[in-house]
Order: structure tokens, then sequence, then C-alpha cells
């Protein structure tokens, strides 16, 4: 079931490593860069192309998380003169250093994505670009697209531009340290900001039907001798950050189909079926759903840190699996050309050091603010970039869901033939006997083999855990 990325803490990493490395070994992992391609990230680390114009005076700052160091993107927030309010966001310009058709260019159709593990990621683009020449570091000039979108009072857009400029980013934050400078009042004010800005865009994702899902992360820890599992529950800043991402995307999206040429990120309305279910996981987790509740009022009404609320958030992923990429070129736009949970029209654009597509739709945005045609290698790739995407996101949800098993085993492996409270949460209609539960401590998601009894969905059941294999990445019950 898929999840967000889990994060080791503590002393916890060394035992897993073996685990992990098996598991990039089996899963055909990229490894180090070629030679040809490692050389030319330095070389173009070292001589970028450079911008004409300097937007070095606007103080930007940075949110991620603290480990973090490819900085993808950097902002500024301010009120406009008359009221409402100026976004000035700056997105690392990966081809300033990328030489289409260049060895470098190739392994990153190749990678695709970044990938994370829960000890080590896979960048797409080497270290020195992606966490030093070409990220948005704090004290670093750096070439960037940057954009300047104006807001009403209300916070909806009102223009939206992009253009190349070097940039120098001042502050750098994680979210903690955001959400704390915000919430004692002690923020100079772009960055307090984000908070108003953030709620006025949430209150517009509820207005034209959006969904944002604020799935928990989950952490393996260890303490007293043994490994934990947990959810940590996202901060209010990562919700605004992410709305400063998502009104970006949605802009660059209208450029494009304003355009004619582009590439959108989409995601079909979702089956009645594939919601029927979900309301038979709310029944099984106790989440109440009364009929005249629609989806997307539930989601927003729950609580992640209450476990059985985070436990549904995570089944609701499940409708974001047909999410997809779709190039258009010519002025005819795709069908569907929205994302159902954005609901309205969206691309990938803020994130070109970990995702590949985003470097080819800011592209697409700088030419069709200049009244231009894409770069050549920009309309060539066009129609293969959805086909690459697709492999690389299956890859990474290979990844991520490999990654879940192999720690779930972990922190079950000296516990074979322990009795543990569940949930049944999901029953295989081709085999009824076969579904799945989730634990109420540890917090687990995993198979159960009822052996040809038929299982209780939405029942709360004594299991015996019979297999947790790090090494096979399994975890196994069957009811006690």
């Amino acid at each position: 079931m898929p999840r967000r990325q889990m994060n080791v803490t503590g002393a916890a990493e060394a035992p897993l490593r073996a685990a992990l490395r098996e598991l990039r070994r089996t899963l055909d992992v990229p490894g180090g860069f070629p030679a040809a391609a490692l050389a030319e990230a330095e070389a173009a680390a070292k001589a970028p192309r450079l911008p004409d114009e300097d937007a070095t005076d606007i103080p930007f700052f940075t949110i991620d998380p603290p480990t973090s160091a490819d900085l993808d993107q950097a902002m500024h927030l301010a009120r406009r003169e008359g009221g409402g309010y100026r976004v000035h966001y700056a997105i690392a310009d990966v081809a300033a250093f990328v030489r289409p058709g260049g060895a470098l260019d190739a392994e990153a159709h190749r990678r695709v994505q970044t990938l994370y593990f829960p000890d080590e990621k896979v960048p797409l683009h080497p270290r020195a670009l992606s966490e030093g020449a070409a990220s948005l570091l704090p004290g670093q000039s750096t070439p960037a697209l940057l954009w300047r979108i104006d807001l009403d009072a209300e916070g909806r857009t009102l223009e939206a531009h992009v253009r190349r400029a070097l940039v120098r980013s001042r502050t750098r934050l994680d979210y903690e340290g955001a959400q704390r400078q915000i919430d004692t009042g002690f923020a100079e004010e772009p960055l307090a900001l984000l908070g108003d800005i953030g709620q006025l865009r949430e209150a517009l994702e509820v207005e034209r039907g959006g969904i944002s899902l604020n799935v928990p992360e989950q952490e393996i820890a260890e303490r007293s001798g043994t490994y934990v599992l947990e959810y940590r529950a996202p901060r209010p800043a990562d919700g605004w950050n992410a709305q400063i991402s998502l009104l970006t995307g949605m802009a660059a999206a209208d450029l494009m189909t304003a355009s004619g040429t582009g590439i959108l990120r989409t995601l079909p309305t979702a089956p009645d079926g594939a919601v029927a279910r979900l309301r038979r996981s709310a029944q099984a987790l106790h989440v109440e759903w009364p009929h005249h509740v629609s989806y997307a009022e539930l989601v927003r009404s729950l609580d992640p840190r209450e476990p059985r609320h985070a436990a549904f958030l995570q089944e609701c992923t499940t409708l974001l699996r047909g999410a997809g990429y779709t190039a258009f070129a010519g002025g005819v736009l795709p069908v569907p050309a929205v994302h159902a949970a954005v609901a309205a029209a969206y691309t990938h654009c803020t994130a070109p050091l970990r995702r590949l597509v985003d470097r080819y739709a800011g592209e697409l945005c700088v030419a069709a603010v200049a009244g231009q045609e894409p770069p050549e290698w920009v309309s060539a790739a066009l129609d293969a970039l959805p086909g690459e995407m697709a492999e690389g996101a299956r890859r990474g949800n290979t990844v991520e869901r490999e990654c879940v098993d192999v720690l779930e085993a972990i922190v079950l492996r000296d516990r074979i033939g322990e009795l543990f409270d569940a949930v049944v949460v999901d029953v295989k209609e081709n085999d009824p006997s076969t579904g799945t539960v989730l634990l109420e401590d540890p917090a687990v998601v995993a198979r159960i083999d009822a052996a040809g009894a038929a299982l209780p969905l939405g029942e709360r059941l004594r299991v015996r855990l019979v297999e947790a294999d790090p090494g096979r990445a399994k975890v196994r019950f069957t009811p006690a």
C-alpha cells in the first residue's frame, strides 16, 4: 500500500543498511553516474549558462527538511500596493547546466526521478549539481526560473509570469523552524505571509473541490533495544508551502494550455468502485462517513495525528493511482485536461532537480511567456516524456513499497508467533480468505491469510505473526 517516504532515526539506521543494500541490488537501482555524465556535471557546475537578469536583490528563503541539500525552490512573499499579494518563486534552472543530447541528459532520462530510501537517496543529477551549483543554497547566486504571481486579497491569481534570472537565497528554514516562527509571531513578513497566503489558497482549494491529503510520514526508531514504528503528522506549514507549489503548477498549466503546447499532470475522476472501497475502509477503521458527506469534505475533517484517521488517509492515496502525464501540441488539449485532486489544470514544474519532466515544463512556460516556440529539444521529447515518467513512477512506487515492507519486517522479525490486535481493512474480491490487516500497535499494515476461511471485513481480529523476513521484505499474519 503506498505511503510517504519512511525516515530512519537514531541507532536504528545501522542494522537496516544490509537489507536496504540488498533491496537496491534486487531492484536494479542505478548506482554511480557514468564518467562522461560526471565530467559534464563538473564542467557545467563551473560554467553554467547565466541569465541576463539579476534578481539577487530579492531576499529569498527556502523551506525544506533539515537534511536536504537539493533545494529546488525559494520564495519571497510580499503585500501589493492597493491590496493582495505578490509571490516570487524561484525554481532551479536545471537547463542552465544540462546540455540537451549530452551524456548527462541521457543519464537523467534513464533515471527519470530521484529515488528515496530510508538510509540514502539515488539522485537524478550528480551531487555537484543537485546539491551544489544548481541548488538554491543560501548565499549562492544561482540561475533560476523566476515566477512572479500576483494574487488578489482572496488569494486568486491575477497574473503569472516567468523569466530567467540570477537569484540568491538568504535564509534556509526547515518546516519545524518555520512553523515555530509563524506561531510565536517572530516571523518576518515574507515568512509570516506564508500562513496568510497558504490559508487563502486552502480555502480556494475547498471552493473548487480540490483535495490535499495530509498523509503522515512513517518513522522507524530504536527505543530500549527494540524498534518501533510510528506516524509523524504534517504541520500546517507543510501544507502552506505545498500550496505555493500548487499555485505555480496551476499557473504553469494555464500558460501551456493558452500557448497550445505543453505537458500536464492529469488524474481522471475516481470510479465509483474505488470510492465504494474507501467507504468500506472507513467503516473498518471506524471513521464516520455519512452518505451526505462528500469524499473531499470527509478528508478535510480528518486529523492525521489520530491513528485511525492516519490509516484512512493512507488508504485515500489509492485514488491517486490513475495519475499520469499527458503531452499536447497544436492547440489540441488532452482529455482529461485536469487533475481531479487539484480540481484544475495542473503540471509539475517546481522540482527539476528531482524530477525529469519539470525541466521541460519550465522551458515550455518560459517560451509561452516570451511568445516563442519551445526549443527544438523540448518539442522533440514531448511524445516520449509521459511514458518515461510513467516508468520512473513505477520504479519509485516499487522502491517505496518495498522499503516499507523491509522496515516493517525489521520491526517484527523477533516477534514471530506473537498475537496482535488488528482490523481487517481489505479483502480480495476473488479470494476472500486473503486480505490486509491494520495493526493497532505497531503502525503496520500487512497481508493476512485465513487458509480458506472468509475474512470479516471491517471487524477486529486477533492475529498471529507467522512471517517477518527482511530479506524477502515480507510480513504475513494468520487469524489467531
